[in-house]
């Protein structure tokens, strides 16, 4: 796929329904009792996968073009599957269902692609295997695919080494089931859309600090869910208006969840000028309608407790930094090397391509910005946020630059090529 130059930016989008609020609404409804109607779903490959693997558990799903409609049985209304449970490239499907597979009266097999089949699921596999579980990796790696013996679970309160919502989650989701309180404490706050949403749906769950709490067997109840647009496909528009000379660019109906916000915080504190227009809750989550224009941003520091509410969106803070002036240093953030690819050495190879001035780092990245970019072949490793990152990288580059397994943009963001075209002025 290839990219040029374009003059300048303008109008307005609607982005994706957020990935982390679809898988969930999904799941949640699953194991709800009576009809779950969602709206504004993400139609992407990791959340049509949750939705295969809940299919194959025995529940009625309606996957129609404007709303899903999810026949939930309640907590204890799945059902063996008669295949194995595939998560495609999805680490939430895989770490989230593992939890809910835990607790159940029968046995199921879960794998994924090849890049989920070399993520860490010990993270998960040590707190459930606390609880009770019987859970373990086929081919003895700590990676999918694995086996879990459904087994009664004790709740447990868990400190976890990561900030990750995967891994609370995962615990939570058992915690349904097991016998007394279950708690897991983090150390920073990682993004909260379960704890959310499990509240909605009735769920007795509590927060204090970094510490959440769940008591088991609610009466789970369908409920109608909207699900906002999602920040982190709302992060490349957001720095496309921040870096193109003269964009303007309003982005409608985003989720800025504080869990989640890192990068409106640091497109801020680089002197990127956004503003937030209609805030609202109206479905418990925080929701606005994002302006941005162009804005000569500096390089900062990013690292500590906001890195968890950015982690996705790294990758294209990074391409920010090399159009800033001055240095950014991006630390604490280790975790980038076990998504859906390396992404400090990818980001490294790829912008150093382009005639960046950066440096990979043991957590991060340390990018000198000013240097004049210029087009190259990217290799996108098949990680969507890569590919979407140096689309925006394009925008500003001489020349043609050419990436190299783009259409993985449809595993969260199917339309995003079509949709930053609508945007340009050529």
């Amino acid at each position: 796929m290839n990219f040029n130059k374009v003059k300048t930016l303008k109008g307005e989008v609607t982005v994706p329904g957020d990935k982390s609020v679809s898988h969930r609404a999904v799941m949640f409804g699953s194991i709800a009792k009576g009809l779950t109607e969602i709206t504004n779903f993400l139609q992407g490959a990791d959340c049509l996968s949750t939705i295969s693997c809940f299919g194959k558990l025995g529940i009625e799903i309606e996957n129609g073009p404007d709303k899903i409609l999810i026949h939930g049985k309640g907590l204890h209304g799945l059902t063996a599957p008669d295949s194995v449970l595939d998560a495609g490239n999805s680490g939430t499907t895989t770490r989230l269902i593992s939890g809910i597979l835990a607790p159940q009266s029968f046995t199921a097999t879960l794998t994924g692609d090849a890049s989920i089949q070399k993520r860490p699921m010990n993270r998960i596999m040590e707190p459930l295997s606390m609880m009770g579980a019987d859970i373990k990796s086929i081919k003895g790696n700590g990676c999918a695919p694995l086996e879990i013996q459904g087994r009664p679970l004790t709740g447990i309160h868990y400190m976890s080494k990561v900030a990750s919502a995967q891994v609370k989650s995962s615990i939570l989701l058992a915690g349904l089931y097991a016998s007394g309180e279950t708690s897991v404490t983090e150390p920073v706050l990682s993004r909260n859309h379960t704890e959310i949403m499990l509240s909605h749906f009735g769920a007795q769950i509590t927060t204090k600090d970094t510490t959440a709490s769940i008591l088991p067997e609610p009466v789970l109840e369908g409920r109608k869910i909207m699900v906002p647009g999602d920040i982190s496909s709302a992060a490349y528009f957001i720095a496309a208006g921040l870096i193109v000379p003269g964009a303007e660019i309003l982005i409608k109906n985003v989720g800025i969840n504080e869990t989640r916000d890192g990068i409106i915080r640091v497109a801020k504190q680089m002197g990127g000028n956004i503003t937030l227009l209609h805030e609202n809750r109206d479905s418990g989550e925080p929701v606005a309608d994002v302006l941005v224009s162009h804005s000569p941003l500096h390089g900062i520091e990013i690292s500590g407790s906001i890195i968890p509410t950015l982690i996705d969106e790294l990758p294209i803070i990074a391409i920010m930094a090399a159009y800033a002036e001055g240095t950014t240093v991006i630390a604490d953030a280790a975790e980038l090397k076990v998504k859906e690819s390396n992404r400090i050495d990818v980001m490294v190879d790829n912008l150093t391509a382009m005639g960046a001035d950066i440096t990979g780092t043991e957590d991060g990245m340390i990018i000198k910005g000013g240097s004049p970019l210029h087009g190259a072949l990217i290799h996108s490793m098949a990680d969507h946020r890569i590919a979407m990152s140096f689309a925006v990288a394009s925008l500003l580059a001489d020349g043609t630059t050419s990436i190299e397994g783009g259409e993985c943009v449809n595993i969260s963001y199917p339309g995003f090529y079509k949709d930053l075209a609508a945007l340009s002025v050529l």
